[in-house]
């Protein structure tokens, strides 16, 4: 059964990942049933494992579903005692960021933080707005002290352009990135679901920088989910929101809220 509901939660191993097709296959399939009564936790070595009633819960990859924080542990279990009759992976984050960390990014720790540096090359922090003047301050206001906290902690000295003509960074810059990058995450068991959560905070805010000081703790995860919106939010308020639009924000928020609660 929780070999059942790992295929349902994501594709097997080696099964490509096409985000259009995984919706088109989960709206042609119930979702599966909730079969065991209680989830809880139980420290295994130096993690806290993932229990459905008796039996260890694992990934898509069969790897155990684990984190080694036991305040993570915690909102994992709640993740799963909050499903009622179905289970609903869209409403589990920190179980699907587990799944990606254990399964994909410890195979690509690599790969995957070079791409989160590669992002850096064209920060959304670097784009800013040549007009109206009020939407650049609150731009400078909200974007320059994480700016400034790079190249004081990091040495990171990023060229700032108006409008959306890509600029070109220094390599010296993307290197800061990558070493602040290699830092945070170290080596060890929990380096996996550190870097995911990176990642997934830089494509959530379209900001390797933003996700570096969240990590870093320089700034808060709402602080830094306002300051990548602020070209949005500056539309809304001028324009009105549009409902579809809030509800996908507010979605991405809780990916967000998940994982920036990976570091404290």
């Amino acid at each position: 059964m929780i070999d059942d509901l790992a295929k349902d939660l994501l594709p097997v191993h080696g099964e490509g990942i096409d985000p259009r097709e995984l919706a088109r296959r989960d709206m042609q399939k119930s979702l599966p049933n909730r079969f065991y009564r209680q989830a809880a936790f139980e420290r295994d070595g130096a993690a806290f494992a993932l229990k459905l009633d008796d039996k260890s819960a694992r990934t898509p990859g069969r790897n155990l579903l684990a984190v080694h924080d036991e305040k993570l542990a915690h909102v994992l279990a709640a993740e799963w005692n909050a499903q009622e009759k179905v289970i609903d992976p869209a409403t589990m984050p920190l179980t699907r960021l587990l799944h990606s960390a254990l399964d994909g990014v410890a195979r690509e720790m690599e790969s995957v933080a070079q791409d989160m540096a590669k992002y850096a090359g064209s920060d959304l922090m670097c784009y800013r707005a040549p007009d109206p003047a009020s939407l650049a301050a609150e731009q400078a206001q909200a974007w320059d002290p994480v700016m400034n906290w790079m190249r004081e902690a990091h040495g990171a000295r990023f060229t700032l352009t108006e409008g959306v003509m890509f600029v070109e960074q220094s390599a010296e810059a993307i290197a800061c990135v990558r070493r602040a990058i290699d830092a945070l995450v170290g080596c060890d068991e929990a380096s996996p679901l550190r870097l995911a959560s990176l990642h997934v905070m830089t494509t959530l805010t379209g900001s390797a920088l933003l996700a570096l000081a969240v990590a870093s703790r320089f700034i808060g995860a709402e602080a830094a989910w306002n300051a990548a919106h602020v070209d949005e939010d500056f539309q809304a308020r001028h324009w009105g929101e549009d409902a579809d639009a809030a509800a996908r924000k507010a979605r991405r928020w809780s990916e967000m809220e998940v994982a920036a609660s990976v570091w404290g």
